[in-house]
């Protein structure tokens, strides 16, 4: 994009966690921010509020539902009057095991995974790209998981969503390079967020966590958010297509 244009980014989930640190460290680098959110207003208001710099703003929509995400996507660019980088980083976590007793339990659970964590970010992709073409170019940045490759037992929805995600980044990253837009993915491991603490009371389980991982520690949401700071800056303008994991050397991609 221009040098000196005004940066702009869309960033889902943004309310607490992974999404609030970026969309925080985003435009501490000067970015105007879309604080996206679904049920939590109050959350998504305290992020906004800490936002260093002007002229952010929040959008609530249910990215389960393509109708929502076409008009959060529109209304960021509208009101941002541009729209250089989409984070795709909302996202739920279930327990939907192959042994699920009943039929219709597990098909809910797959489909609520998968419209949430992967066909969301194919529709705000997909929104996002005509505004970026027009532009000359933009960022899609997707928050996968170590779960795209180590998989889960309990988990299969979630797993089989993040690697989606994985694939939804190369395939696009060949799509859309001659129209100057790129696009990355993240896959965290342990980070520290509320939705890995749940279920997770017991210190032991987190001894043995961090037991796992080279570095001795779980990843804080700002580990995650540097990285995506880095992808969205030209810096990493001649990479696309790749997936970079935040996993503290406790597994690598290949």
């Amino acid at each position: 994009m221009p040098t000196d244009a005004i940066k702009t980014a869309l960033v889902t989930g943004a309310s607490n966690g992974i999404g609030a640190a970026t969309a925080t460290a985003l435009a501490a680098a000067g970015y105007k921010v879309a604080v996206h959110y679904n049920t939590s207003k109050q959350g998504a208001e305290r992020t906004l509020a800490n936002l260093p710099g002007e002229g952010h703003v929040a959008l609530a929509a249910d990215i389960s539902d393509p109708a929502q995400v076409k008009q959060m996507v529109e209304s960021a660019a509208s009101q941002l009057g541009r729209l250089d980088v989409l984070v795709n980083n909302a996202g739920i976590f279930e327990h939907v095991p192959f042994d699920t007793a009943d039929y219709s339990d597990w098909l809910v659970g797959w489909t609520r995974t998968l419209d949430t964590n992967l066909l969301s970010a194919v529709n705000a992709t997909y929104c996002a790209l005509p505004v970026m073409r027009s532009q000359g170019g933009g960022k899609v940045i997707n928050v996968a998981s170590r779960s795209a490759f180590r998989a889960e037992t309990t988990a299969p929805a979630y797993a089989v969503s993040k690697a989606g995600m994985v694939n939804l980044t190369r395939c696009l990253a060949r799509a859309e390079a001659h129209n100057g837009i790129l696009s990355y993915c993240i896959a965290p491991g342990w980070v520290e967020t509320a939705m890995a603490r749940e279920g997770m009371e017991d210190p032991e389980m987190w001894k043995d966590i961090v037991s796992q991982i080279p570095l001795g520690r779980i990843a804080s949401v700002n580990d995650v958010a540097g990285v995506a700071v880095f992808l969205a800056s030209s810096a990493a303008d001649y990479l696309t297509g790749i997936t970079i994991p935040v996993a503290g050397g406790s597994w690598m991609t290949t």
